[in-house]
Parts: C-alpha cells; sequence; structure tokens
C-alpha cells in the first residue's frame, strides 16, 4: 500500500511531475460530468468494486488489463484528460492534497514543477486540482445515478467476446450495461422524469458508447497483424 505525504511547499518545493497520461491503463473510472464526453470517444460501461461490490462506471481503453489500445492513438489526449488520469499520484487526505512519492509520475527529470518559486500552485498542480475536486464531487452524484439504473432494473451484463487474426480468442467478464429494452419499456412518467433530471441523456451516451468497442477490437487486432 502506498504511503501517502501531505503535499506542502516546505517538503516539496522541488518537486516535478509528468504529464497526465492514461499509461497501460484498460480502465478509467469516470463520474457523471464525464459520461457524454467521454462515451463520445470510448465505451462506458459499469463495473463492480472487488473489495465492496458497489458498482461504478469507467471508460474502456482496453480489452484486458495492462492493456492500453487508445494511448498511441489521437483518442490518447481525451484519454488523458479524464479525471482519474489527470489526478495520478495525487489523493484527497482530510483537507488537504496528499501524493504517493514512490509513484512513477514523481520519477521524471524535466517535468512540470508542483509550485511555483512563491508558494503558488503552478498551472499543473491546478488541473490536478481541479481533477481531484470534480471526482470528489462526483462520486455521490455519479452513485446515485447508478442507484437509479438499478432501481429501474435498467442495468444488464454484457457478452463481450472476440476473435482475432492470430487465433486467440478473448471474453471479457464483470460488465454491466443499460438496457435498451428495459429502457423501451418505462412507464412514460419514469422516461419524463429521467428527461428532466438529465439522467436520460447520459444514458443514451452510456447506450451510444457502445460503437466504440469495434473499434477497440479493430485497433487490437491492427496491433496483431502488425507483429
Amino acid at each position: 500500500m502506498a504511503t501517502l505525504e501531505v503535499l506542502n511547499i516546505h517538503t516539496h518545493a522541488t518537486l516535478q511531475m509528468a504529464a497526465p497520461t492514461s499509461g497501460d491503463r484498460h480502465f478509467v473510472q469516470v463520474v457523471l460530468d464525464e459520461i457524454e464526453s467521454a462515451g463520445a470517444h470510448f465505451p462506458i460501461l459499469f463495473c463492480k468494486n472487488a473489495e465492496t461490490g458497489d458498482f461504478y462506471a469507467g471508460a474502456m481503453l482496453g480489452l484486458k488489463p495492462g492493456e492500453n489500445l487508445v494511448r498511441d492513438e489521437p483518442d490518447g489526449e481525451p484519454a488523458s484528460r479524464l479525471h482519474d488520469v489527470v489526478r495520478e499520484g495525487f489523493y484527497i487526505a482530510e483537507d488537504a492534497i496528499a501524493i504517493d512519492p514512490e509513484h512513477s509520475r514523481f520519477a521524471v527529470g524535466g517535468g512540470s514543477p508542483v509550485f511555483e518559486t512563491d508558494g503558488d500552485a503552478t498551472p499543473a498542480l491546478r488541473s490536478v486540482q481541479r481533477a481531484l475536486g470534480q471526482l470528489h464531487a462526483g462520486v455521490t452524484r455519479t452513485n446515485a445515478f447508478i442507484a437509479r439504473l438499478l432501481a429501474l432494473k435498467l442495468a444488464e451484463p454484457i457478452d463481450l467476446s472476440f476473435s482475432f487474426d492470430d487465433g486467440e480468442r478473448l471474453s471479457v467478464e464483470g460488465l454491466y450495461t443499460i438496457s435498451r429494452d428495459a429502457l423501451a419499456e418505462l412507464d412514460d412518467g419514469v422516461v419524463l422524469e429521467l428527461f428532466r433530471s438529465g439522467d436520460l441523456e447520459r444514458i443514451h451516451s452510456v447506450i451510444a458508447s457502445l460503437q466504440h468497442i469495434r473499434r477497440l477490437a479493430r485497433l487490437r487486432n491492427d496491433r496483431v497483424a502488425a507483429g
């Protein structure tokens, strides 16, 4: 487990950090205000936390752990802007920001400084602060959105099975999406409530984002073909 240090000018005056990158992450947690923008580039799916069993939303960047298929593609830039990517290495500790000093993001030369010479936050740190704040504030709203989906029985498991040109077969399990059929069966009053709350637009964004799964599979197959 990481040993965290509270970020402060006295201890970390010369600390530098690398620019955010999605690295080898294949599934990045997103919050409610990211669903529409992230869904324009990546599949948005739901997964259960292995420790708590609670659902959370995430942007899929690859088809298996350790395999990021978009990092070197045009979509690598929007992936690097996801809140949970921007804040990597930084955490909220009560009312302060803490860092994991052993995180690879800080093991760089020529990165961006964290503090200005006068002790103020640099633009890079302010970007991290915004991401942390949006994540922290967004989790509660996202949990409420997911709870609404579950209460309306809109969440369903998604079957993801692929065959690649090198003969590999890959099945991705444990992911959920929103059922088009269950959505179509909702009472008009419920649909109106979802529309007025903005959740209906988010639901359609999640459903529309599934088109990107085929693109991920194509990117992976192209890599296989290229050797």
